[in-house]
Formats: C-alpha cells, sequence, structure tokens
C-alpha cells in the first residue's frame, strides 16, 4: 500500500481522522448480530425435518438446511458441537417447536461436503467490482510450537488457505475458496470465477496474480472490456508488440514508469485492495483465525458458512465514514 513508501517519514505524515456517520444505524446492527432471530426464522424450523426419501434406503431425520443452522449458530455464538447440540435443543424448547436436534456427530458426519441452500438472487444489477486476496486459516495440528519447543518435525502443515473475493460496493464475499497451502492464488482464481454469475468490470489483486494467464482468463470470462488491475513486478518489462499493439499490463508498465508507482495507484482505483484486507481482519476478529473442523471437507464447508455469516452480518448494517482532519 502506499505507506510502506514513506516509511522513512511515515512519523510526520498525520494519521487520517474519520467519523461514522451512521452510527445509530450501524450500532442496532451490532446488536442484532446476537438476535437468534436474525439466524433462525420459523420456516427454517419446520424444513429441519428431511424431505420424504424417493430413492431404497432408509428415510433420513433431518435435512441439510437443519444441519446449516446448527453449524452457523455453532460459528455465529463460538459454541463447539456439542455445546451447538444444547444450544438449539433450549431453542426448541424456549419455542415450543417439536423438532428433534440432531446430535453433535451427526453435525460433523452430515457437515462433510453439506450442499448449502441456494443464496438468495442479487437485486443489484450493476456489474460487480471484484477484489480478491488470500490468507492463512489455522487447523488442528501439532503445528510450530512442537517444532519451536521440541524441535520435532511437524507430520502437515497446520494451516488452510482461504481465497476470498469480495465486492467492495456491497462490501459482500461474492466467492470464496479453501485450499490446501499449496495451492497459488492465480491457481484458485478459476474456482473463483465459477461462482461469478454477475457481469464484472474491474478485478483488483495484488502482484501475486501478475501475468498473462490470469488476463486471459478474466478477459476470457467476462469480456475484454473488463478492467484489469494488478501491479506489474518491479522489473516487468514490455512485450515485444508492446509499441504497437500494448495489453493491459504493458498499460500498467508505462503508466508506472512515467507517473510513479503511488499515482498508478491512485488513477487506477488500486487502493480499493485494502476493502478485502479489512474483511479477512473482519473475518479472523468475528469467525476466527482458525478452522474447527478436522476433516478437509468439513473445513470447506465451515469456511462456506463463514462466508455467509459475514455477508448477513454486512446486511444489518455497515459503517458510512467520513474523513473529520
Amino acid at each position: 500500500m502506499p505507506h510502506k513508501f514513506n516509511a522513512d517519514r511515515r512519523d510526520k505524515i498525520p494519521k487520517q481522522k474519520q467519523q461514522v456517520t451512521n452510527w445509530s444505524e450501524y450500532n442496532e446492527g451490532l446488536r442484532r448480530r446476537g438476535d437468534l432471530t436474525v439466524w433462525i426464522s420459523d420456516n427454517a424450523l419446520a424444513l429441519c425435518s428431511a424431505p420424504p426419501r424417493t430413492t431404497p434406503g432408509g428415510q433420513g431425520l433431518y435435512s441439510n438446511l437443519a444441519i446449516e443452522l446448527c453449524l452457523t449458530l455453532g460459528m455465529v455464538f463460538k459454541q463447539p458441537l456439542r455445546q451447538t447440540e444444547g444450544l438449539m435443543r433450549s431453542i426448541a424448547k424456549l419455542l415450543g417447536v417439536d423438532i428433534t436436534v440432531p446430535h453433535f456427530t451427526t453435525m460433523s458426519r452430515r457437515g462433510n461436503g453439506l450442499s448449502l441452500s441456494a443464496k438468495a438472487a442479487s437485486k443489484n444489477a450493476n456489474p460487480l467490482h471484484l477484489v480478491v486476496d488470500s490468507t492463512g486459516l489455522k487447523i488442528f495440528g501439532e503445528g510450530e510450537w512442537l517444532e519451536k519447543m521440541h524441535k520435532t518435525k511437524c507430520r502437515r502443515r497446520s494451516w488452510r488457505k482461504l481465497h476470498p473475493g469480495l465486492d467492495p460496493v456491497s462490501g459482500q464475499i461474492v466467492c470464496s475458496k479453501l485450499t490446501t497451502n499449496d495451492i497459488g492464488d492465480p491457481t484458485a482464481l478459476s474456482a473463483l470465477l465459477e461462482q461469478i454469475d454477475a457481469p464484472v468490470d474491474l478485478f483488483l489483486a495484488d502482484g501475486a496474480y501478475d501475468g498473462e494467464p490470469t488476463i486471459d482468463l478474466l478477459t476470457e470470462r467476462f469480456g475484454s472490456a473488463i478492467k484489469v488491475t494488478i501491479p506489474p513486478q518491479k522489473n516487468a518489462v514490455l512485450t515485444p508488440g508492446a509499441a504497437q499493439n500494448p495489453n493491459i499490463r504493458d498499460s500498467h508498465i508505462a503508466d508506472i514508469a512515467a507517473r510513479g508507482r503511488m499515482a498508478w495507484q491512485k488513477s487506477s482505483s488500486y487502493n480499493q485492495r485494502s476493502r478485502v484486507k479489512t474483511m479477512i481482519r473482519r473475518w479472523k476478529t468475528v469467525i476466527g483465525p482458525k478452522l474447527k473442523a478436522r476433516s478437509f471437507e468439513n473445513q470447506k464447508t465451515e469456511a462456506k458458512i463463514g462466508a455467509r455469516i459475514l455477508n448477513r452480518m454486512t446486511e444489518l448494517g455497515r459503517p458510512n465514514f467520513e474523513r473529520s482532519a
């Protein structure tokens, strides 16, 4: 980000001050995050029983929606599966609803490859602005502590890689992918774009996505009119045909050489990439910095539910900032 170019005189640059202009609405949205009626609806409780089976085999007891509801409540209120089962029992008792609460072992087993309920269609007809990044989430394992204190080699790396895609205009996570730690950011991009069913006219990412394969993938998926903003490497050079037919990357290289990197960041809207960094910080504060599930498939389900939780909290209220100094 721009401030790193001013690191030697950062202490002499006054810090910007901003204030929230819609504090009453945002404050109410924060309160509603703990409201059970936000996370549980009458329709959801009525659909907890599994639909009649039409194929040979035993009749299921719980629908996918019931499992998703239990796992969601467990993540919102930071409860293990056993305590989540007790929480659901008390909710059913207080509401006077005659439903059978899934056992915690059933939640764990059914969470493996769980198909989540369909998302509501977006009412915004405007093209999306897509900002992507990646971050690490800790998982259960021996971890760095054993390696550091006892000089023991870990049998496996103790983190997964989350690739979120954010629309900075709406603040919604429009796509996400959980992978192992050896999957690079450009490799996971294809799976992220498959989750988007709306046009995209602006794509922002850091230098890890720099390269022609990323630009070719975006233009093939969204057309040549998409604006791709990826900072080229410091030693990047123009392509041989840049003088006659410059591509997107050549334009960025020439602009940085002529005006400087900071001016390029401001003119290309690259500074909006900080929004996805803020979202990642929210994830690790609200959802948590690690995954509770132990199997990879259950961890994928947990990451999908985490994205839906943050989106629901965003719908309840977002702060509007105005610079005051």
